[in-house]
């Protein structure tokens, strides 16, 4: 396929210019590797080294503080989760270089990984104020669109703009997934990720952790995908997989660990019981979703439209996620539901309190009736609340009232 610019490109240069180690991590063939290599040849001048070669990894689990020492200039280290060992060896490193040099040492390692590390405390607290960590996601509609990649903050300053009728959703959702699939059929795509899941829960897992019940984890991947967009209820979860409960829990957190799963937790200010303190779960991919449920996305959208549904939920709350990475500002992203089940499906947060909410509606026009949750939400939180907007597949931007509108979904990739 053709070149696509990352929009993390800037964030992640920028990370090099103030930190001695640069942590980009996210799923397995997010296009980690291609913006590393493409940086080094570009901005970044460094070495190259994979720990998928079995050299390399043999010889920096065997001396690890002596294989980051024999570099003199700048190391990228693609998959470094494989070695562990190398976490503790680069804080060894990293402070004897700020000892040789009273300059500040910046942008000397480039890490790149396939799992959450921060989740490891024995991993990630020996790097503690020496790295930063960055995040890449398969594509969003803005990269693939050549968008601006801006939904977010022209959400809070209520800059919208109406439909031009340019990109049918459904081609935009099946665009807006891993690189090497963008775009590609549904034969395609299905063999990719046959692949992928087993290379994933075949290796990744094992790398990471000793699963007594690995065969499960399949069965539990499609339980989790079936639930995309509800409440977590673990229990549940649990016993449709034939797990104990800690045992589910702790392979549902594996997973996350993985870029397969996220959660996104419950919003709440001091309100009370009357809210639901459960947090919703996503595919961190719409296609892998489609593909765990064995439908394609064009069946879904056209004969199984309560599915579409929680699949266009999905897909918004990746989209959000992305556009998340590319923003400086520190920004929190929740949903909202009340006992009573008046609900919004995000929100944003900034750390000053302020919010702005959205709900995603798969139909092409919208009522008052349908503000029933951004109504609750603004109510409850007074002037703190910014604007509370329903994505929608209609053209026009429509007003519901202050700081209440309907947009088209085409916001998420202008």
């Amino acid at each position: 396929m053709a070149h696509i610019n990352r929009h993390i490109r800037n964030k992640l240069l920028k990370g090099l210019s103030v930190s001695p180690v640069v942590f980009l991590n996210g799923p397995r063939q997010a296009g980690k590797s291609t913006l590393v290599q493409a940086i080094a040849k570009e901005d970044y001048p460094a070495e190259y080294v994979t720990f998928d070669s079995t050299t390399q990894m043999a010889a920096a689990v065997n001396a690890p503080e002596t294989y980051l020492r024999e570099r003199s200039g700048n190391l990228i280290i693609d998959e470094v989760q494989l070695v562990p060992e190398i976490f503790r060896a680069l804080k060894v490193v990293v402070d004897e270089l700020r000892q040789q040099d009273s300059a500040k040492i910046t942008g000397r390692f480039l890490l790149t990984g396939s799992a959450n590390i921060m989740a490891l405390p024995k991993l990630s607290d020996p790097l503690v104020g020496r790295m930063s960590v960055l995040t890449l996601y398969p594509l969003a509609g803005a990269e693939v669109l050549a968008g601006k990649g801006d939904f977010i903050e022209r959400l809070f300053n209520k800059n919208f703009e109406a439909d031009a009728g340019k990109h049918k959703l459904s081609d935009v959702m099946r665009a807006a997934t891993y690189p090497e699939i963008s775009g590609a059929d549904m034969h395609e795509r299905t063999t990719w990720f046959d692949g992928y899941l087993t290379t994933i829960l075949q290796r990744d897992v094992r790398a990471l952790a000793e699963i007594e019940k690995l065969s499960t984890l399949p069965n539990l991947l499609r339980i989790l995908a079936s639930r995309a967009g509800g409440l977590v209820n673990d229990a549940d979860i649990a016993r449709d997989a034939g797990l104990n409960p800690v045992t589910s829990r702790n392979y549902k957190t594996l997973l996350k660990m993985l870029f397969l799963t996220f959660e996104l937790p419950p919003w709440y200010r001091n309100i009370g019981k009357r809210l639901v303190k459960s947090p919703k779960g996503y595919m961190s991919d719409t296609l892998l979703l489609c593909h765990l449920l064995q439908y394609e996305l064009n069946d879904i959208e056209k004969n199984r439209p309560e599915l579409f549904g929680h699949v266009l939920e999905n897909y918004v709350a990746t989209e959000l996620l992305k556009l998340m990475t590319f923003r400086d500002d520190k920004m929190d992203l929740f949903h909202f539901r009340t006992s009573d089940n008046k609900e919004v499906d995000f929100v944003f947060e900034k750390p000053n309190g302020q919010l702005a909410a959205i709900e995603v509606k798969q139909r092409d026009s919208v009522s008052k009736s349908d503000f029933k949750g951004l109504e609750e939400l603004q109510n409850v939180t007074k002037q703190d609340f910014t604007c509370g907007v329903i994505l929608y597949r209609g053209r026009d931007i429509v007003p519901f009232g202050e700081n209440l509108w309907a947009i088209p979904m085409s916001n998420l990739w202008l």
